[in-house]
């Protein structure tokens, strides 16, 4: 089984590329970007492909999508307006405080990863490695001295793959409110250095 590892997005891939989104995050954004159909419709509406690194199997479907965010933009990002066109005002609303919890100010050469997608089926098989050391391969070309991420506490699986691949623990981010909302107690902040 090989992969194919491109810049960008396709856009015949958004709607896939937003269900693994999904799969890999609904459990924790749940509550806020829910029900499913409306946030699979945000998700894919506000994708942004230029921060993307996509894995593609040999017929050219999409099994792993890495986002990433810079002082620029981000790979899930979206706007007052985007809220507003899936979930209406008051919906709108709300949420945008919700994910405010979640939000913090990017350092100008630090790349974030927004977000790593696998598809069920290729999980364990390399495909998120692949992924993470392309975008590291990114982050170097664009001039950024360091990769970081946030993974909740109980991800243990994701954190022993990040600390294996050179992310160290920089520091941890815990809110009554971000549990109380999305059902995490903490997030440990990671680093790689380039």
């Amino acid at each position: 089984m090989s992969i194919a590892l491109r810049h960008g997005l396709d856009p015949g891939h958004r709607a896939e590329a937003a269900r693994l989104y999904w799969q890999a995050f609904g459990s924790k954004l749940g509550r806020v970007m829910g029900p499913e159909p409306r946030a699979l419709r945000f998700i894919a509406r506000v994708i942004e492909q230029s921060h993307a690194i996509s894995a593609l199997d040999e017929s050219g479907e999409l099994i792993g999508v890495i986002g990433f965010r810079t002082p620029r933009g981000s790979f899930v990002g979206g706007s007052w307006g985007d809220l507003v066109a899936i979930y209406g005002r008051a919906g709108a609303l709300w949420r945008a405080a919700c994910l405010h919890l979640l939000a913090h100010e990017l350092a100008p050469k630090v790349m974030m990863i927004d977000g790593i997608a696998v598809r069920p089926d290729r999980r364990g098989t390399g495909v998120g490695e692949a992924l993470i050391e392309s975008l590291v391969a990114e982050a170097r070309d664009r001039g950024y001295d360091s990769l970081c991420l946030d993974v909740i506490d109980e991800n243990l699986r994701a954190r022993a793959l990040y600390q294996r691949l050179g992310f160290e623990v920089t520091g941890r981010r815990s809110s009554t409110l971000t549990r109380i909302v999305f059902d995490f107690r903490s997030v440990q902040v990671m680093r790689r250095r380039l």
